[in-house]
Order: C-alpha cells, then structure tokens, then sequence
C-alpha cells in the first residue's frame, strides 16, 4: 500500500525527473529527454526550416556550385567568435572587444608576411593567437582584479583596441598579392567538400565543448555564472576562471583575424567592426543565457549558423535591408524573453518538489 508521502514521487512527470531526481531515469532515456527539450534542437530546427524555405524559393540558396560550400563557410569565422563569446557569457560577462582584437591579429598576419617573407604560416597563426590571449588577458585582469564590469571594460578596449589598429595600419591595406599562396588556400581548400575553414572552427567547437561538459573547470564556470558570491563563498577559484575565460575569447579571436586574412586576402582598418554584436547575438539566440550560468557553445555555434543564413537568405527572399535586422532582433529578444520564462518556471517545479517532499 503507497503511503501519502510516496504518491508525490510516483507521480513526478518526466520533465519534473530529469530536473530534480536524475538519476531515477536510465542513462539513454535522460540522454535522449534531455537533446529533445534542449534549446540547441529549437534552434536547429530552426535554421534547417530556413534554409528549406530559401531553397524552395532558389534552389541555387544550397544546390548551386558554390551554394552548401558557402553554408559551411560563411559562418566559420562567427563560430569562432561565438564559441569564445560563449564561454564569456557562461560566467554572467561579455566580451564586446572581440571584433578589433580581430581586427589587430588580421592586419598583424598581412604584416608579417609582408614585412617578413618566408615565414612559416604556422608562426603567424601562434602570433596571432598570442596577440589575442594578451589582449584578452587585459580584459579579464580588469575585470577580475579591477572589480569593474566586464560590459564597461570590453566597451573601453574595444575603442582601445580598434585605435590602436586605426594608428598602426591607417589608410594602409594588405592585399591579397601580398599574401603567400598556400595562406590564401586556407580560405579556399576543402576537404570531402568541407571548407578547412569550417573544420578549424568545428575542431575548436568541440575540444570547447567537452571541455566544458566534462572537465571541472568548466562546470566551474557555469557555478560562478549562476551565482558568481556562492561561488566565492564556494571556495572556487573564480578570478582565475575569469582570466581564463577572457584570455580564451581573445585567442580565438585572433585565430579568427588569421582566418579572415586568409578567406577574403585583403585587409583594411575597418575589419571586423560591428562583428562582436552578432558574436553576442549568436551565443544569446544559441541558449546560452545572458544572466549566465546556462547554455553550450554548440547552441552558440547554431545561433551563428543562424544569423548568417538567415542574412544570406532573406534578400533571396526579397525581404528589404530593414526587415532583415528587424528578424535578427526578434530572434535576440525572443531568445531572452525565453530564457527569463524557462528559468521561472525551473524555480517553481523546484520549489514544488522541495514541498512535496
């Protein structure tokens, strides 16, 4: 005979087990609940019913000579903002300094190869990953030491950085005659119809990723992202993953300077500017939470997909300019309004089930 106090638990939905009593539920079922209610398989799907509806619309949008390489590849250097942005706003900051750290590292790649020929392209790729880490170090010593929010810091070298690469560069630009062949094949090589541009970004998506979802430090993170004084109080150490974090957005950042010398080959003082809001964007539509504390970088990578498919499609629907931006903030805002009603009612079934029992 089932006691009154059993009722409760017996009658716990799958949704209310997955979130408070997990491992009630066998290993392939939890994995299976939880990739059907994830907000990653939302926004997939979304992205597969645009490009459906562009492609019924121009079959040329995918089944052209150069259309699914460049679905693969237009994204790639975005994905590379994201997934950095990502792990940034995981730890409730953001980092709006990525486009001019972009912007530094791509002229600093035409530079050295111009002013020093023959070097290997491996040792521009490391320089520019450094530059990046340095900068992001800045940014993240400010923000972990200087107590000052991450959103006023990154504004503040964001104007820094893009000045110090409007006084470098001026109205030089390096072209893509300037460039070593085999750099520039980067941009362009494929590998079984995949762009190498799209491998880099969907390597480092994954090695990011998992360390994230299985290694401490990244658990860290998102514990100091939904309560950056617990975890302090935690014991955890929060300045330390700070820097981290940051020092991780600026290397990728600079990688992705690197790529973008080698996709388009030439480079000018306005690269990059106005591309750490679709970085934000993309993390923000992908799930990642703008409070923190919740999201992957795999939703941050589709949230790029997306904003770059969508800007592609839209004027093949013959959607004007305005209208374009318009479905871009839509998505932001739907994306936020989303997250503020999720976690609302997560707290409710949680304070539900601590009644209950």
């Amino acid at each position: 005979m089932t006691t009154p106090t059993q009722t409760p638990h017996a009658e716990v939905s799958t949704g209310e087990a997955l979130l408070v009593q997990p491992s009630r539920m066998s290993p392939t079922r939890r994995a299976l609940t939880t990739v059907l209610r994830s907000r990653e398989l939302s926004i997939f799907l979304v992205l597969v019913a645009v490009v459906v509806l562009a492609t019924t619309k121009n079959n040329s949008f995918l089944f052209s000579s150069d259309g699914w390489r460049n679905f693969l590849l237009n994204p790639s250097i975005l994905v590379l903002l994201a997934v950095g942005q990502g792990v940034v706003i995981i730890t409730r900051n953001v980092d709006l300094s990525v486009g001019s750290v972009m912007a530094l590292t791509a002229y600093l790649t035409g530079r050295l190869f111009v002013d020093h020929p023959g070097l290997p392209i491996v040792a521009v790729i490391a320089a520019c990953l450094l530059l990046g880490a340095v900068l992001g170090l800045v940014n993240g010593i400010l923000v972990a030491y200087g107590k000052v929010p991450a959103l006023v810091i990154t504004l503040g070298t964001l104007y820094i950085y893009r000045g110090i690469m409007l006084t470098w560069a001026g109205s030089d630009r390096i072209n893509a005659g300037d460039l070593p062949r085999e750099f520039l094949r980067l941009g362009t090589r494929s590998v079984l119809g995949v762009p190498m541009l799209t491998i880099v970004a969907v390597v480092v998506l994954a090695v990011v990723g998992y360390y994230l979802h299985t290694a401490r430090g990244g658990r860290e993170l998102y514990a100091i992202g939904s309560d950056p004084d617990a975890a302090v109080l935690y014991g955890l150490p929060v300045r330390r993953r700070l820097l981290a974090a940051f020092v991780l957005s600026g290397a990728l950042a600079g990688l992705a300077g690197a790529l973008y010398t080698a996709r388009y080959g030439t480079v000018s003082s306005g690269v990059g500017s106005g591309i750490e809001l679709q970085a934000v964007a993309a993390a923000v539509i992908g799930g990642i939470a703008i409070f923190g504390g919740s999201g992957t970088v795999w939703g941050a990578a589709i949230g790029a997909f997306l904003l770059v498919t969508i800007n592609r499609a839209l004027p093949s629907l013959g959607i004007e300019d305005f209208w374009q931006r318009a479905v871009v903030g839509a998505l932001i805002l739907g994306a936020i309004v989303l997250d503020r009603v999720l976690a609302t009612r997560q707290a409710r079934k949680l304070a539900e089930s601590r009644d209950r029992s």
